[in-house]
């Protein structure tokens, strides 16, 4: 019993020995390059993370990718100029301005004004509309008469 709680002890302890997560790459300039190039490029599994912040297997392998393209000696734009030849546009997080992608940037506008078009249509008609509790006078004199003949 107290072996089997030295052990509990020591297992729980364990994090305590823990230490800083040392950098994949050997060169810290590239590491660096590649941490702040990765930024403002879309994970391709996530889609809603950067390739710095996934932890998905082709994340790694996108990362790696664009180490050897720096140790090849090419800038960022180049290596960005490689992934988007290999995986589209749809890797970038600030796609570019293009025909097919025009729907894209105006979209939200198109959609906003649309919105606000409905929207003021809808009141002009709602006003123009008379209310329907406001009824002429003979209108009120046939109903009352209708409810006299009634009872």
């Amino acid at each position: 019993m107290k072996r089997w709680l030295l052990a509990m002890t020591m297992l729980l302890a364990a994090p305590l020995w823990a230490a800083e997560a040392v950098p994949v790459g050997e060169d810290p300039a590239i590491e660096q390059r590649m941490v702040n190039l990765a930024q403002d490029l879309r994970c391709l599994v996530c889609q809603n993370e950067t390739l710095a912040g996934s932890h998905a297997e082709l994340a790694e392998d996108l990362r790696k990718d664009i180490r050897q393209q720096m140790k090849l000696g090419k800038s960022d734009p180049e290596v960005i100029q490689y992934l988007t030849d290999r995986y589209g546009d749809f890797v970038l997080y600030k796609p570019p301005f293009r025909s097919y992608t025009l729907l894209l940037w105006f979209g939200p506008f198109i959609f906003l004004l649309g919105g606000a078009a409905i929207w003021y249509f809808t009141l002009k008609r709602r006003r123009a509309m008379k209310p329907a509790n406001q009824a002429g006078s003979e209108a009120l004199k046939q109903a009352v008469d209708l409810l006299e003949k009634n009872n």
